[in-house]
Order: structure tokens, then sequence, then C-alpha cells
């Protein structure tokens, strides 16, 4: 009699995922991008404000002394490029981390405890995302900017953990909301109901059972929090509130900032190749992002 071997739940979830051509062909490019920027010593050809040692050097356009052009000071925008998608993986993971971490916590200890403080943080959250993003990024950044004991910590406004402070202030919200409906589904359940039969603490059971039996949502958030984070961070950088570009700190956002008017200029190279990146990181972290959700969602179980 043939045997019938079953998959474990993190068996069927990988097997959904490596399903998902698009997922791993983007997981491919994102490892790729990681680990080209991480030895972006060896990969980049120049330094981030480095000049081509060929004058003159001004908006060269793609060859072999620049592959990708240079800008309006001659600097290689392959090189910076290296170092801009560098600086808005750091921004958007770091962002990305603190905020799931925190909308985890928040939505968590709403959702299990309810009650006032349940409203009250869901008031909250809802009194934010009734403003417009932009809006109410700018003004929260020059409130907490211009408390001068708080620089020490968080740093200056156009310094990249101050980014970081200030888009996690604002990517918990939607974590929160996640993480407090799937709590809400769940502790009814029998097993948190026996847990608590058993003597077990609130904390207890929020992250040896509720937490866990979450991953799935929280992780599909994590990796829209990411694209959230670097979408924000480069419209911020558009508009000339983003990271010092003289400071070594150049980003996607810097440097699409810096392409405005070029293409009508004629020098094309300077918009096209940042915003290709952007879109393609975009498109790599929400294509990951939509595997997770299928691969963790126990309703799509097809009895593989």
């Amino acid at each position: 009699m043939t045997e019938i071997r079953s998959l474990s739940p993190r068996q069927l979830a990988f097997r959904r995922f490596v399903s998902h051509k698009a997922a791993v062909v983007s997981s491919i490019i994102i490892a790729f991008l990681i680990l080209f920027v991480f030895f972006s010593p060896i990969t980049a050809r120049y330094g981030v404000n480095e000049s081509v040692k060929l004058p003159p050097n001004s908006f060269l356009p793609p060859q072999g002394l620049a592959w990708l052009g240079t800008d309006d000071i001659g600097r290689d925008l392959y090189s910076r490029l290296i170092f801009g998608i560098r600086v808005s993986l750091i921004i958007g993971a770091s962002s990305a981390i603190i905020s799931v971490a925190l909308g985890c916590l928040i939505g968590a200890v709403a959702g299990f405890r309810g009650g006032k403080f349940d409203d009250i943080v869901m008031r909250v959250t809802d009194l934010f995302l009734a403003f417009p993003f932009l809006v109410a990024l700018l003004v929260v950044r020059n409130t907490i900017g211009a408390v001068g004991w708080l620089t020490p910590v968080i740093g200056d406004k156009s310094s990249i953990r101050f980014i970081v402070f200030l888009l996690a202030i604002f990517g918990w919200m939607g974590v929160a909301r996640i993480v407090r409906g799937q709590i809400l589904a769940l502790k009814e359940r029998e097993f948190i109901e026996a847990a608590r039969a058993v003597g077990a603490t609130r904390r207890y059971i929020i992250m040896r059972h509720l937490l866990p039996n979450s991953v799935g949502p929280i992780m599909v958030a994590l990796t829209f929090s990411v694209v959230g984070a670097i979408t924000a961070e480069a419209t911020l950088a558009f508009f000339g509130y983003g990271p010092q570009a003289g400071d070594g700190a150049t980003s996607l956002g810097v440097l699409v900032g810096a392409a405005k008017g070029a293409v009508q200029t004629g020098y094309w190279w300077i918009a096209v190749f940042p915003c290709v990146a952007l879109v393609l990181i975009s498109l790599c972290i929400n294509f990951i992002g939509d595997a997770l959700r299928d691969a963790t969602d126990p309703r799509l179980d097809r009895g593989e």
C-alpha cells in the first residue's frame, strides 16, 4: 500500500510561495541587489560624490567611462545608484521593522484587552489616517525636528536616522489594525480558552499563542511596509526633505529629485535609471508580499 506523506503547514506555505513565479524571480532580484550594494566598495566604480576623472565630465551620456552617464557636476550615476539603493533599502527595512514591531505590540494589546484602550487606539489611528499623508508627514517632521533635546536621539532632520524614526511613527498604524483584527478573530478560539483555564497570563497568551498564529499577515505587512517607506522617503526627497545629498547619504529619492527637468533638457539618463530602479524594487517587494499572503492564508489550502 502506498504511503501518503502529509506536509506540514510550513512546507505547504513554501510550496505555494515557490509556485508564484513572479515572487521567485523578484526574490532573486532583491537578493542580487542586496549583495550588490553590500559589496559597494567593489561593485561601485567611484565614490558616492566622486567625479569622473576626465573633463569635461558634466552630463556625459552612458558610455564606457560612465556606464549610466554622469550628472551636472560629473559624478558617475552608476556608482551613485548603488549607494542610493543601499540607503533606500536601509531606510525601508529599518523603518518597516520598527513600525511592524510597534504595530504588533499595540494591535495585540488593543485587540486582546478591548474596552476603552482599544477604542482610544483605534480613534487615534483613524485621526492620523484621515489627514493627507504627505501633509501630516511634513507637519510632524517640522514639529519634532524643532525639539532640540530630541536631536541627539533621532538625529538632524536631514539624517537617515531621523527619516527612519519619522516613517516608523506613521507606519505602525496600518500594522496595528491588521494585528488587532487577527487577535479579535483568535482570542475566542478554543486553544486560547484552554490557556486561560490553566492560568496563563495575558502577556504569555499574546506572545506564545496570538502573535505566532498571526505571523502570516504580519510578514505580508512587513513587506508592504518596506515598499511604503521607500516610496515615502522618495516622495520626501523629491520635494527636498530627504537625506542630505552632500553627506554621502544619497538615496533613490535624492537621485529622482535631482532629475527634475532633466528629460526636457535631453539628459534622459539622469531621470530614467533612478526611476527604473525605484519601480523595480517596489514591484519586486510587492510580488513577494502577494506570494507571502497567498502562501500563509490557510483558506487557500487546496489539499496539496
